[in-house]
């Protein structure tokens, strides 16, 4: 058994952060000492890593809310898993267009650019020119 503190060590993720997860129901309610203190038992250490590479991969926390659900239920389909993920992808991959097309034009605003004073400025006149 951890306490609170180790847990956030061992996973790398803040005790406020611990904290929010369990009243999000991501995490189950602690075991306590005589004290009061919390205290995670290795399953929960690991749920908690699951939790933080879930959210380094960019999921919500529905997702892997429902993902935790299918671990929890392990003689379930993976069916929803798949189409959680297929979504996120899909999602990333409509944001890495969008910022193909942002690297496009900040380069060609850039490349405008000749120095000089703000006033002559071709990066600051592009901006209000695609603000309005």
């Amino acid at each position: 058994m951890y306490p609170i503190g180790e847990t956030a060590k061992r996973t790398g993720i803040k005790i406020p952060t611990i904290r929010y997860y369990e009243q999000e129901g991501l995490l189950p309610p602690p075991r306590r000492t005589q004290s009061g203190r919390r205290v995670y038992a290795e399953a929960e250490v690991q749920r908690l890593a699951f939790i933080r590479h879930a959210r380094t991969l960019g999921f919500e926390l529905t997702d892997i809310r429902s993902l935790l659900d299918l671990s929890d239920n392990p003689d379930r389909s993976c069916g929803e898993a798949d189409r959680i993920a297929r979504k996120h992808l899909t999602e990333i991959e409509a944001r890495l267009a969008q910022l193909r097309l942002l690297k496009t034009e900040l380069a060609r605003i850039v490349k405008s650019c000749a120095g000089g004073k703000a006033a002559e400025c071709r990066i600051i006149e592009a901006l209000a020119e695609s603000a309005g």
